[in-house]
């Protein structure tokens, strides 16, 4: 592979004038068994590089341990890009932002009370360091200089936007050197920000969604010499729960699109394919109000979530074709789509029930964190024994992030931090009640000072303003649904409940999961887990991956956290429904 260099006005690959036009596809974003295709597709566009962020809370879950493979096999990612003739950007943090779990973050950093992220805590720069000799060292033989294709890497992400210590971001950038990263390094900021996130000696590229010109002309101004490129051009936007469908107009895109390449700038977009959020893992923002990302990715990118051509694609094929050579290939044709109506659910496990066959419970004072109990996702499910009969005010100094309350197993009312609640009155039926209240994690921040979010509930609890002691936490993370005694039953579920049943199919294909009638919770076909889904949108459908079904029986699972379902069920359609749309 060609290795990239820059001289005073530009890119260049093998001593040639290169332009770099790249797109966001994220690895963890997009089943293992559709990197190939996805990345094809990039191809197709005019695309000659693909960029990825690295997930580091999925790669190390836990401090000894380290994970390169399946869904998280990143040099084999690699290695199908280069198949496809493709390059590589590479921004492995230790923060990435991305609308994701966070930040790419590991939440057992939050497990130590004062320690500050993204700064040269020693904990924090030992935890990176180790981070980055684990993850880069297997990629090393894929660096351009040692024939692969990823031709560069950044330092940190954004770091401008959230601090002003250039001896942390060197430290950084001197961690990857060690390593052995001697590829170009970068860094990304949004223009406002770009000195507070520049190093000496390294390239800084801007990112923006418009006024390409005005933004790459005070890229220039701060940076009189080498290439102008935005890492981040933002042609759609991410989703969140409650908001409308965030959609970019493809021709006002396109025009941007024009005016940055008629610069001669190098560009990445974001995103060329969003992908999912599966599983726990989306992010959330909390610029004084909570609010959580949705399980969609689609970000209204040139491939939708099922990685068929949207409009943007022809769009932005035609203005790449003006500047740079484009394969001489039909759009690719939408993939077929499966669907299977009315697929009933007839077995259920009441989640508060069946709690004991999914963890043991840690007995202690006060509640404890998530952190504390090593957990990453899911729920936290809090029991104590009431002291008292009859009114009762409930206290709670931080709900992380939505607290469900029972008394002798009925609900009794829901705390949430998104609209600030703290309190809750209810009835206690008799002296030596038992109070649970589930607490779920809707995604930690990963933008801000806000990264610092542990999960549960945090401070005290109060009962008639004494401190309720004396608790059992019991983790729920739901990485799998093994040993749940699922059972047919005449009764109502009352409270959160898993829901089961099976479906056939012929041939497997993508389809999107509807969940008409439902409320809130989670899904899963065959075990694996597609996210989240919120009556209040506005997404109202799962993607679910061709590769997760088979021929023959499959089964899905849902988690209601609210409404009784009896005979409950569910629909597979053809199309997926995002929700109404905002321009």
């Amino acid at each position: 592979m060609p290795v990239l260099r820059t001289d005073q006005t530009g890119f260049l690959l093998d001593g040639q004038p290169f332009r770099l036009l790249s797109g966001g596809l994220h690895y963890f974003r997009v089943h293992p068994e559709q990197w190939a295709d996805r990345l094809h597709k990039a191809r197709l566009m005019g695309l000659n590089t693909v960029e990825t962020y690295v997930p580091w809370n999925l790669h190390q879950p836990r401090p000894d341990h380290f994970v390169l493979d399946g869904g998280l096999d990143l040099p084999r990612f690699v290695e199908l890009a280069a198949a496809e003739g493709l390059h590589v950007l590479l921004r492995p943090g230790p923060y990435i932002c991305a609308e994701w779990e966070g930040g790419g973050l590991p939440s057992w950093l939050l497990a130590e009370p004062d320690i500050r992220l993204r700064t040269r805590d020693p904990r924090f720069l030992a935890a990176v360091d180790d981070y980055f000799e684990r993850l880069l060292t297997p990629l090393l033989p894929h660096l351009a200089s040692n024939g692969g294709p990823v031709l560069a890497v950044q330092v940190e992400n954004e770091y401008g936007a959230f601090g002003d210590d250039t001896a942390y971001m060197e430290h950084i950038a001197d961690s990857l050197r060690r390593v052995g990263v001697d590829v170009p390094l970068f860094t990304c900021d949004q223009p406002v920000d770009l000195e507070r996130g520049a190093l000496p000696d390294v390239l800084a590229t801007a990112n923006f969604g418009s006024r390409s010109a005005e933004h790459l002309a005070e890229l220039r101004a701060k940076r009189p010499e080498g290439p102008l490129m935005t890492s981040e051009f933002w042609i759609g936007w991410f989703d969140r729960w409650g908001a409308r469908h965030v959609v970019r107009d493809p021709e006002e895109a396109a025009r941007e699109l024009d005016e940055l390449l008629a610069t001669g700038a190098s560009v990445n977009f974001y995103m060329f394919h969003g992908g999912t959020n599966f599983g726990f893992t989306n992010g959330a923002n909390d610029k004084h109000t909570y609010r959580p990302t949705i399980t969609s990715y689609d970000y209204d990118s040139p491939l939708d979530e099922a990685g068929d051509p949207a409009a943007k694609f022809t769009a932005f094929r035609d203005v790449i074709a003006k500047y740079a050579p484009v394969p001489d290939e039909p759009v690719p044709a939408p993939g077929p789509k499966l669907a299977v109506p009315a697929v009933r659910l007839t077995e259920s496990a009441g989640l508060l029930d069946d709690v004991a066959a999914l963890a043991p419970g840690v007995d202690s004072m006060r509640p404890l964190t998530m952190e504390e109990l090593e957990q990453d996702f899911g729920f936290v499910l809090y029991e104590t024994v009431l002291p008292l009969v009859g009114p009762a005010l409930l206290e709670v100094e931080q709900v992380r992030d939505r607290a469900q309350v029972f008394v002798d197993g009925q609900p009794v009312g829901v705390l949430e931090r998104e609209n600030h609640e703290h309190s809750l009155a209810f009835h206690a039926p008799r002296a030596g009640g038992r109070l649970q209240i589930l607490v779920e994690n809707q995604g930690r921040v990963n933008y801000g000072q806000g990264i610092h979010d542990r999960k549960g509930l945090l401070g005290k609890v109060l009962l008639d303003g004494s401190e309720l002691v004396g608790w059992t936490s019991r983790p729920l993370p739901l990485a799998t649904l093994e040993g749940i005694p699922f059972a047919t039953t005449a009764r109502t579920p009352v409270g959160p409940t898993l829901h089961r049943g099976t479906f056939e199919v012929t041939e497997p294909a993508d389809t999107f999961l509807h969940l008409d009638g439902w409320t809130k919770g989670n899904a899963w076909v065959n075990g694996f887990a597609l996210g989240r889904h919120w009556s209040r949108g506005p997404q109202k459908s799962l993607y679910v991956p061709a590769p997760v079904l088979r021929a023959g029986t499959n089964e899905v699972v849902v988690l209601e956290l609210h409404a009784g379902h009896r005979a409950a069920t569910v629909d597979f359609r053809e199309t997926a429904d995002l929700g109404p749309t905002e321009e």
